[in-house]
This record gives structure tokens, C-alpha cells and sequence, in this order.
């Protein structure tokens, strides 16, 4: 086989992190729909004028520590150009997604089916609004995430990881997680409880961008192995050289 059609080390990373990026995100938008009890609280938490005993967060969250790890990867490695064209798929993805699911539920359900047409149609088809309102937050709050990474790069000078990679997400998960719960589940859920899931799943992420900042370091570090030194640095330079132009 002639080696011009052999990928190379850089390729193949930016496949497999895209790959895991993309699979995180379509079951973040399948599972959203489902709410989950955390912890019930020892006293009421009142928030807006209403009372919550127990913190509340949904299912989609389960998987953020895997899209911010890799978003943030992405952005060391291949700078906006990258990530923005990432996001661009990720975007599209969750449009076929959502036409997936359609024709799913459109088509008769057989007899012998172990999930009955009411249960699916119960579970899938509140997906509409939840699938819409994660295209948009999902748009906005990774370009928030990618201009708040670089703009902490540059007036870092490229120094501080755990400074960019906690404090983008910092900066656009608020905003992402309001946007989608609103647009998902007003009406059904009064303004109170939105903004009090948006807080819990807020916490949850800011917690969690923390925990994991060790494992952003590991990742960068077994990255540097599989590329090499001097082609790693290559890579982050060219990204910040992008950045710098852009």
C-alpha cells in the first residue's frame, strides 16, 4: 500500500478525538431527558421563592467530563480551526440525530417488540424540544468555551493548562445549561425549577472541571508520547500561531 494513503500520527489523533467527542455528545442528547435524584438534602433550598429538598440533575451530564477533556485536547492540539470544525460536526450530528429518531418512531411497532410504542414514544418523543435546545446551547456555549480557551492561552502565553481548561468551561457551561433546559422543559417545569436544575448541573460541572484536571495533564502528557516531542510541539505552536492570526 503506497504511504499517501496512510494517516499520520496527527491525523489519527484528531480522528479518535473527534470520534470519542462526537459518540459522548449523541448519548449526552439521548439520555437528557431523563432528571435524577443526586442527594436529598438535610433542609430546604429555596431558590426564586420555591423550596427543593434534593438535588436534581439530568441524565445527559454523565457524560460532559468526557466532551470537556476532549474539547479541551482539541483545542491544545488543533486550535480553533479544529475545534470549530468539530463543533460544526457535532452540530450536524445532532440534526441526524434528531431525523433518526423521527423515523424511528414513525414506523409501526411489531408485536413481538420488548419495548411497547407508548414507552418509546414516551421516551423519544419529548426529545424534539430537548434536541433543539441542545443545538443551541451546544452552538453557543462551545463557542464561548473555544474563545474563552484561546483568549486564556494568549494572555497566558501559553502557560497555566488547568488555567484555560477550567476556566473556559467556567465561563460557557452556565450559559449552555440554562439555554437547553429552558428551551427543553418550560412549561412543563416552571422558571423556579429550571433555574434550579441549571444551578445543580452547573455545580456538578464545576466540581467535576476540577476532579479532572489531573487527567487533562495525563491526556496532554500520553499525547506527547504517541507524537513525539518535536511533533508535538509543532502542533500547539501552529494552533497558537492561528489563534494568534485570527
Amino acid at each position: 500500500m503506497s504511504k499517501i494513503h496512510l494517516l499520520s500520527r496527527p491525523q489519527k489523533l484528531f480522528v479518535v478525538c473527534t470520534a470519542i467527542f462526537l459518540t459522548a455528545l449523541v448519548v449526552a442528547e439521548a439520555t437528557a431527558g431523563k432528571l435524577f435524584t443526586v442527594i436529598k438534602l438535610p433542609f430546604a433550598l429555596n431558590i426564586l421563592g420555591q423550596s427543593f429538598d434534593e438535588v436534581i440533575m439530568t441524565a445527559g451530564v454523565i457524560a460532559f467530563p468526557i466532551t470537556f477533556i476532549v474539547t479541551d485536547l482539541l483545542n491544545e492540539y488543533f486550535g480553533k480551526p479544529g475545534i470549530k470544525f468539530v463543533t460544526y460536526i457535532g452540530l450536524c450530528m445532532i440534526m441526524f440525530e434528531f431525523g433518526l429518531i423521527q423515523v424511528a418512531m414513525s414506523v409501526p411497532t411489531a408485536s413481538i417488540s420488548p419495548v411497547p410504542d407508548e414507552a418509546f414514544l414516551s421516551v423519544f418523543g419529548a426529545s424534539g424540544r430537548i434536541i433543539i435546545g441542545s443545538m443551541v446551547a451546544y452552538f453557543i456555549g462551545q463557542l464561548a468555551d473555544i474563545s474563552l480557551f484561546h483568549w486564556l492561552r494568549k494572555i497566558t502565553a501559553g502557560k497555566h493548562l488547568w488555567l484555560r481548561a477550567t476556566g473556559s468551561t467556567f465561563g460557557s457551561q452556565f450559559l449552555d445549561t440554562f439555554v437547553v433546559l429552558f428551551i427543553a422543559f418550560y412549561g412543563p417545569m416552571t422558571f423556579q425549577t429550571i433555574v434550579a436544575i441549571t444551578l445543580f448541573n452547573y455545580g456538578y460541572k464545576f466540581i467535576v472541571a476540577i476532579l479532572i484536571t489531573p487527567l487533562i495533564y495525563l491526556a496532554h502528557w500520553a499525547i506527547d508520547r504517541y507524537l513525539g516531542k518535536d511533533t508535538s510541539e509543532e502542533l500547539i505552536l501552529a494552533a497558537t500561531g492561528k489563534e494568534m492570526e485570527g
